[in-house]
């Protein structure tokens, strides 16, 4: 399915679904789609209002007012607000980008940043809604164990003071509390939404009530009983600048429920929960009528309204009550109302109601993953849904593990780690963003407008650093086990057509270097062989392929293809289909290679377009590689597709199926052209042949060598080891010799000498050059008087070659060369290798005649030099690639 098709039925489904009919209703087929119907308000504002607002603003502003004073209150109020302001701007950004659907934070990571890093989030922020609903769970069964239980050190029952007190009493009201949560979310969400409302209407008045009886209520001592001194009493003292002045600065003591010595790190943690449900309406976004509308309006009316009540209660708190009571009363505001059930109804509520949120987002979120098939079986019951759409089996899972977490017993506990999960969920949010604005994708438009990169990054970095303030040792461990997550997940998730951000971040920085990659600027200190491999059945030279990837070690490597046809009489380009296979075939040789195929009329000319089109910049090939020519007659063309090992015999196309060839008609002039193509453009050339013997796991032998031969074979004459070609040679025997699998390889450097030549000095020479180069090589010395002495040179030819020497002559009548000479070549680097053969060889090759109607000789000349010499490549170098210069 192409991207357009994806798009309409896109629209189609949300007209099918959205849009009423003639009749006024929703226009279905069958059975009818689950209809997303929560609006902004209802799906958005009041359950993030009440997320936010939850334990912290009934039970924990006593809390962080007593230990940290109002100056460090408001400053941390700043810091959390603007952390988790810096991220609402990245979702409102993601969110209005195109549409969601269930998952929340979830869904909008792993569509920017792909299944990996999406998925791995996506458990993380599963953990922190687990946790933060058990966090809302124990701080809720904490305030009725205040209001109602009694410890058993105590006498009896007295009063209201008619609940059991101890541990696993109180993870026993936790679980029945926390199956009330979850029989409302088996319900779905929009009982779910009714619920909140009912509550937030609540937690609303009792607010209200809250403001009012600091100025209503008259000053009064409290009996403080909370287990650790039952003699203790509080002050509230109305509106007095002295209990303001004595609230102001810090005064950081033991917390009395966990009896820990707190810091602004542990007091920052537990207030920063009071600021993590900004992702509560987001986490609706599968159940929203309009998520890119919703999402944004209404988190940032929530954010806006919660700092305010904020530091409203907490310049309130820091007037009119003594530091005695904030640090021994968390439920101090209780004491103080005009009438205390009021607060008690509204603690009760705002916790009940975040622990559902949590609940019923985590939930959420393991369905979205389950949805994906991320994890495969580990999450497939999860995918299980109602007749309305409600993921039960999701609700039941996420519900098991919240009862495992109420085992941590204390809300201050479990804080700590909760904002540790949120901050690191908030920093990747950030990080998608910040992805997005960097690759510039022209895609990305969303119409929230009010964020840059400069608020993606002040968000991650807040959120980073302060995981690692409130603790560096939970902080480090959820890294790390997102990271594992990140691993397991890049190696068994299942592809996606998601679009990965980091390609378009990739292209982004690579266009971008490539501009400043400047030809003009090249220099050959820092030269490395860019690759242009031309093949015709890759399936027949894999093992040539393996070899140039090797052979380019660090450098460009592109496999060129030519398709015989023409383009006019198709219906479309048929390299299109064609393309895919290639790209399988590079991932299963597991091999660092571009792939690029054209359409010709002809072998030569689709060669020359692949050379003058690969590349891109100064990134262009720099050395075209081609198997040998093999097949010279009409007969050897019948001959069975697993003896060829020539790229020019046969030209080929593909099949549905994969590479399937189609034989065409390719002379051996036209594959000699290609070279001197080649040499034209100034491309080195290398000629591989015998590799279908080539077994790359011999390289790992104790004893292996590369054997070298750096002179012209075709000019006997020509004694120079030091020309162009000749260095070049040395280059890539060096180059392929630095290959981490090579490096156990000997290079054997071979030195043909005559014995009455005085040539022995060239010995010494060449070491002196090996050493000026820091090429590790060993000298043989090979004598080959016998050989030279068939050279025409040497020896005139006898009658029945008379009748040839036209044909044999290349430019100039300057290199006739005989059979004998050739064969007996051929013999002497076979000789060479008796007791110690090597795993490949280096050859000088020459540069094609002038006189083209020679070509067919010289290919010959080649074929029998090379001939059962095992895997050979020829090569040609054009430029100086060596320097002797720091």
């Amino acid at each position: 399915m192409d991207e357009r098709s994806a798009l309409l039925n896109y629209r189609l489904s949300s007209i099918s679904t959205e849009e009423p009919s003639s009749h006024g209703a929703t226009a279905t087929h069958g059975k009818s789609p689950r209809t997303k119907k929560l609006s902004t308000f209802l799906g958005v504002v009041v359950p993030t209002l009440l997320a936010m607002f939850s334990v912290v603003l009934f039970l924990r502003v006593g809390f962080v007012v007593g230990q940290s004073g109002l100056y460090e209150t408001i400053g941390m109020l700043v810091l959390a607000y603007f952390i988790i302001s810096m991220t609402v701007l990245s979702v409102c950004a993601i969110s209005t980008n195109g549409a969601l659907d269930a998952g929340g934070a979830y869904y909008m990571i792993s569509r920017a940043l792909g299944p990996e890093f999406g998925g791995s989030i996506g458990i993380m922020f599963f953990l922190a809604n687990v946790c933060g609903s058990a966090l809302y769970i124990l701080g809720l069964v904490e305030a009725i164990v205040d209001m109602f239980g009694f410890s058993p050190d105590q006498e009896g029952k007295h009063g209201l003071h008619v609940l059991p007190q101890s541990y696993w009493y109180e993870f026993l009201y936790g679980t029945v509390l926390l199956l009330i949560c979850l029989l409302v979310c088996l319900v779905g969400a929009s009982i779910y939404a009714k619920a909140t409302f009912l509550i937030f209407i609540v937690v609303m008045v009792v607010l209200i009530t809250v403001f009012v009886s600091f100025f209503a209520v008259k000053e009064r001592t409290i009996f403080i009983n909370n287990g650790n001194n039952s003699n203790l009493t509080g002050n509230f003292t109305g509106f007095k600048l002295s209990t303001l002045k004595n609230n102001l600065y810090p005064s950081y003591t033991t917390d009395y429920t966990t009896k820990k010595m707190m810091t602004f790190a542990t007091v920052f943690a537990v207030m920063f929960n009071g600021c993590t449900g900004i992702m509560a309406g987001s986490n609706m976004s599968g159940d929203l009528k309009n998520p890119s509308y919703s999402i944004p309006r209404g988190t940032i009316t929530a954010v806006i309204f919660t700092y305010i009540i904020y530091n409203l209660l907490a310049l309130m708190t820091c007037c009119t009550c003594d530091r005695t009571l904030l640090l021994n009363d968390y439920s101090f505001l209780r004491d103080i109302n005009i009438w205390s059930p009021f607060v008690t109804i509204g603690i009760y509520c705002s916790t009940l109601s975040a622990s559902m949120s949590n609940l019923i987002g985590a939930s959420r979120i393991l369905y979205a993953l389950a949805k994906d098939e991320l994890f495969g079986i580990l999450l497939k019951p999860a995918k299980k849904t109602s007749r309305g759409g409600n993921p039960w089996v999701s609700v039941i899972m996420s519900w098991f593990l919240v009862q495992l977490v109420l085992f941590a017993g204390k809300l201050n506990t479990i804080a700590a780690i909760v904002t540790i999960f949120f901050l690191l969920v908030y920093a990747a949010v950030g990080l998608a963003c910040l992805a997005l604005e960097w690759a510039s994708a022209p895609n990305f438009r969303p119409t929230f407008r009010y964020f840059t990169w400069y608020t993606c990054i002040l968000g991650i970095l807040g959120c980073v650093v302060m995981m690692f303030l409130i603790q560096p040792i939970y902080a480090s461990a959820s890294i790390a086990f997102m990271l594992i997550l990140l691993l397991c997940l890049h190696y068994v998730a299942p592809s996606h057509g998601w679009g990965f951000i980091s390609q378009a971040l990739i292209f982004h920085q690579v266009r971008k270097y490539l501009l400043m990659l400047d030809v003009r600027k090249d220099h050959v200190k820092f030269w490395r062989p860019q690759v242009l491999l031309l093949v015709s059945n890759p399936y027949n030279h894999q093992n040539l392929i393996t070899f140039t990837n090797d052979l380019k070690k660090s450098g460009l490597f592109v496999l060129g293809h030519v398709s015989l046809d023409e383009l006019d009489t198709l219906p479309s380009d048929p390299l299109q289909t064609q393309s895919d296979s290639w790209l399988q075939l590079v991932d299963e040789l597991e091999i660092k290679a571009f792939v690029n195929l054209t359409l010709s009329d002809s072998v030569r000319h689709g060669a020359q377009q692949l050379l003058f089109i690969s590349g891109l910049g100064s990134m262009r090939p720099n050395t075209v590689v081609l198997g040998f020519y093999t097949r010279s007659t009409p007969e050897e063309l019948l001959k069975s597709d697993e003896e060829l090992e020539t790229h020019g015999s046969s030209s080929f196309t593909f099949s549905a199926a994969g590479f399937k060839p189609s034989r065409e008609n390719f002379s051996p002039w036209e594959y000699v052209a290609i070279i001197s193509d080649s040499i034209k453009m100034s491309k080195n050339v290398v000629l591989a042949r015998y590799f279908s013997e080539f077994n790359r796991y011999s390289v790992r032998g104790k004893e292996t060598y590369i054997d070298v031969w750096p002179l012209n074979l075709l000019r006997p004459d020509s004694t120079a080891y030091v020309d162009t070609c000749s260095l070049f040679l040395l280059q890539m025997a060096c180059v392929l010799n630095m290959v981490r699998s090579w490096k156990k390889a000997t290079l054997r450097l071979f030195l043909c000498i005559e014995t009455e030549s005085g040539l022995r000095g060239q010995e010494v020479k060449l070491k002196q050059l090996l050493k000026d180069l820091r090429i590790k090589a060993s000298i043989q010395t090979v004598v080959w008087d016998s050989v030279v002495a068939l050279h025409w040179h040497k020896q005139a030819p006898t009658d029945s070659e008379a009748s040839e020497e036209a044909y044999l002559n290349f430019p100039n009548n300057s290199s006739r060369i005989s059979n004998d000479y050739l064969h007996a070549v051929n013999q002497m680097i076979l000789g060479q290798n008796a007791l110690s053969p090597p795993i490949v060889r280096f050859l000088y090759l020459p540069r094609p005649p002038a006189d083209t109607s020679v070509y067919t000789r010289f290919l010959h000349q080649l074929e029998t030099i090379t001939r059962n010499l095992g895997p050979t490549l020829l090569i040609h170098g054009t430029n100086p690639v060596t320097s002797t210069e720091l």
